[in-house]
């Protein structure tokens, strides 16, 4: 038996005036997890523990198996991993994104931000705005390392945990009342964008219709991470197909295998077909038990508020993930299980994570639907896979950590 888990990202979402009051999950054309549904259990998971905040951190720790009370140090020393940088225990990691706050004559504090992601800049345009901040404030204390796109990192040398704000969160406010209360973390903020707004790379960007990448922004601070070996934990094999530094830092902690696909990207135009493939080839010719394929698109999209992309995301995944490694897994007759789920919501209404819980669809290729458990109840709609069915299918998953049990037969 093999195991799968396709990740989208925050796929789940909230009833949309404008689609009929459906979410995007139920309005997208998704033929593939239409035919699931039928064959399927639906339900609820709880993927973001009580007094924790929602982030892509804390729920794919838990879809994954660990628990973020038990497990969590920090969302930036994950990433920390993926890029390779051997912390110190005396370390503490941020994310440093590179985002883009308005252009005008207003000092810093009173700047809006405007986008978390610079127009989802490619990694080899950050690299070069990077370096030109590293040029200018890189001190013994503080060390500026490239990840990918928007996404990269700081290391404190013998700093601190403090309060960061995601830049996610605060779309379209004025930033002043959210920057870091350390002094010298706001200043090395502000001299960014000192360093960055006219860049002759964002100069040409601005050019093209792109947002500027024009300040750096800290968050999620945290300290050297310690996660106990998936293999060990759950005698399974895994590897990860993942295009952020997240997700493969939480695979490198577990002592997974790290995929990487060639134009994998985090975008809505990544190599979805890439990644469905090279997961897919690590069941089948490299011998490993599970996979789990990771999508973040429809999670940008839902930060970015953008309706008919997000509802583009969960139809690239329907058709160039999902359908994909059905097909080739069945082709192959390997028996298998596989799990379809967001981590989070991203609703478009707030364009950040929620803790609601989230829809699952748990398939057997062996079972049939006399075998299957579907529901606690009678329901009087149609088999299908979105929120409002896995509200009332009467299956719910309190704690996130539990659902890989689930697919696992545990």
């Amino acid at each position: 038996m093999k195991y799968i888990i396709i990740l989208g990202d925050g796929m789940a979402d909230e009833p949309i005036q404008e689609l009929g009051g459906k979410t995007p999950l139920e309005y997208a054309v998704t033929p593939t997890m239409d035919l699931l549904a039928k064959k399927s259990e639906i339900g609820l998971c709880s993927t973001i523990p009580e007094g924790m905040k929602p982030g892509s951190d804390t729920a794919n720790l838990s879809v994954l198996g660990y628990n973020p009370k038990q497990y969590y140090t920090g969302r930036s020393p994950l990433e920390a991993l993926s890029i390779g940088v051997d912390m110190k225990p005396t370390d503490i990691a941020l994310r440093c994104n590179i985002v883009t706050v308005s252009d005008d004559e207003l000092p810093y504090e009173e700047k809006t931000i405007i986008d978390h992601s610079s127009s989802e800049i490619s990694t080899e345009d950050a690299a070069v705005l990077l370096e030109a901040v590293r040029k200018e404030l890189e001190t013994d204390t503080y060390k500026y390392y490239v990840g990918t796109s928007y996404r990269h990192l700081t290391i404190w040398d013998k700093g601190e945990v403090v309060e960061l704000t995601p830049p996610h969160d605060i779309l379209g406010k004025v930033i002043g009342t959210y920057l870091p209360e350390d002094a010298y973390l706001k200043d090395m903020m502000k001299k960014s964008y000192d360093i960055l707004n006219n860049h002759p790379l964002n100069i040409e960007r601005a050019k093209k219709g792109l947002n500027k990448a024009n300040s750096i922004w800290f968050w999620g601070a945290g300290t050297r991470p310690a996660l106990t070996s998936f293999e060990e934990k759950f005698h399974k094999k895994g590897a990860m197909v993942s295009a952020v530094d997240l997700l493969k830092g939480i695979a490198v902690g577990a002592g997974m295998k790290v995929v990487e696909v060639e134009g994998a990207d985090g975008t809505l135009h990544t190599n979805y077909v890439g990644k469905a493939m090279a997961g897919v080839k690590e069941l089948l010719e490299n011998s490993y038990d599970f996979v789990y394929i990771h999508i973040e698109a429809p999670d940008e999209m839902g930060h970015q508020g953008s309706i008919p992309n997000k509802i583009k995301a969960v139809e690239y995944l329907d058709e160039k993930v999902i359908k994909v490694v059905k097909e080739q897994m069945d082709l192959s007759q390997v028996p298998y299980r596989m799990l379809i789920m967001p981590d989070h919501p991203t609703p478009i209404h707030c364009r950040t994570h929620t803790s609601d819980p989230v829809p699952y669809m748990l398939y057997d290729s062996m079972l049939n639907m006399s075998t299957l458990i579907l529901s606690k109840k009678e329901l009087d709609v149609s088999r299908s896979y979105n929120e409002a069915f896995a509200k009332q299918s009467g299956n719910i998953v309190n704690h996130g950590y539990e659902i890989i049990n689930k697919l696992f037969e545990y």
